[in-house]
């Protein structure tokens, strides 16, 4: 494995990720604790944090939500070395305002900045806004064509564009390229259009948490789709319930799996505005797990020696970055960092002493 093993934090832009109602969690979406657990993140030797974005709580809309732009802002301002991925719906900015928004979010932080495209499931949020909510497949076109607008300009390229979508007629942002090229691009997704978007013009594809070996087929598909430039790297999304056994694993999972089912009411507020066609949505459904984006599906509770042992295996399948979701979460990350951290590096040195040689 030459890549290095990058662990990540979900923000918590619309609170509790695995249960709404847990004693142990209160609700809590607000910019201080945000604030407060991604200075945290970074103190514990977290390397980065994906800021979601919601313009409305997608789980009830009376619950706060976090805004992700001006929220990445504030937290470039205030790090130093974890880097902030903002996600980005292309159909709630003009991929003018938006690349001109990242390259200052890139200057804020110094070059710590990714901007992380994601294609939309949420039909209400888009339509009661008065927004075109376009059907699954001509939304990655959609999508395609305002990446490759945003991602010229936040390069500083003099742009002239005549799309299906867009038109930009000699356009140029001032300052960009001060640290690197441009922002980093994830882009989000796993339908054949989401695939053939990564390939085409994404830096990382961030893969929803499930099994490994569904992930090991996933990355053969992506590696074996046409690309130019550098070779696509992979994330993924895991939520980790680490115990010093597994047996209390599993009754902390237990604990949370009995939480989220008094959540139905939640759960029928999310599919009745999920758009069916989405793939994400449709593996979900295939197994039990708490957490979102795949949550617990791709097998990450058990013991610290066992988890640190999956996500190692993981990152032997080519998975370079782990954003991780825990609940309660300020605890159970500082758990994970306190017992699980030391055991991946050093079965990152076993198994790097342990190769052979080609000499």
């Amino acid at each position: 494995m030459d890549h290095p093993l990058r662990i990540g934090i979900w923000a918590l832009v619309h609170g509790n990720r695995a249960a709404l109602h847990d004693p142990e969690e209160p609700y809590d979406a607000s910019w201080r604790r945000n604030r407060d657990l991604v200075l945290e993140a970074e103190a514990l030797g977290y390397d980065c944090v994906l800021v979601a974005q919601h313009t409305m709580n997608p789980h009830h809309p009376d619950l706060g939500q976090l805004e992700a732009w001006t929220a990445s802002a504030a937290l470039a301002a205030q790090t130093s070395r974890i880097e902030i991925i903002a996600a980005i719906k292309p159909m709630l900015y003009h991929p003018v305002a938006l690349a001109k928004m990242a390259t200052q979010i890139e200057e804020i932080s110094g070059g710590r900045f990714a901007i992380n495209l994601v294609n939309a499931w949420n039909r209400k949020e888009i339509e009661d806004a008065g927004l075109v909510f376009r059907e699954h497949d001509e939304r990655y076109a959609y999508g395609a064509e305002w990446l490759s607008v945003v991602e010229r300009l936040m390069r500083g390229e003099k742009l002239d564009h005549q799309g299906t979508y867009f038109q930009v007629k000699d356009y140029v942002l001032r300052p960009a390229g001060q640290f690197r090229s441009r922002p980093t691009i994830y882009v989000g997704g796993e339908s054949p259009p989401a695939r053939d978007l990564v390939a085409a013009q994404a830096d990382v594809w961030f893969i929803n948490g499930q099994p490994l070996e569904n992930v090991q087929a996933l990355i053969a598909d992506v590696r074996a789709r046409p690309r130019q430039g550098a070779p696509v790297r992979f994330g993924l999304s895991t939520f980790v319930i680490a115990r010093e056994t597994e047996a209390e694993a599993q009754q902390a999972y237990q604990r949370l799996l009995a939480l989220a089912k008094q959540d139905t009411d939640i759960k029928a507020y999310v599919k009745a505005n999920t758009d069916p066609a989405v793939a994400m949505r449709k593996t979900q459904a295939k197994y039990e797990s708490v957490g979102t984006n795949g949550g617990t599906s791709g097998g990450t509770v058990g013991s610290y020696d066992q988890v640190a042992e999956r996500i190692a295996q993981f990152h032997a399948a080519g998975i370079e970055t782990l954003l991780t979701q825990f609940q309660p979460f300020e605890p159970e990350m500082r758990r994970f960092a306190r017992h699980v951290m030391p055991r991946l590096e050093r079965l990152r040195s076993t198994r790097r002493v342990a190769a052979p040689s080609l000499a």
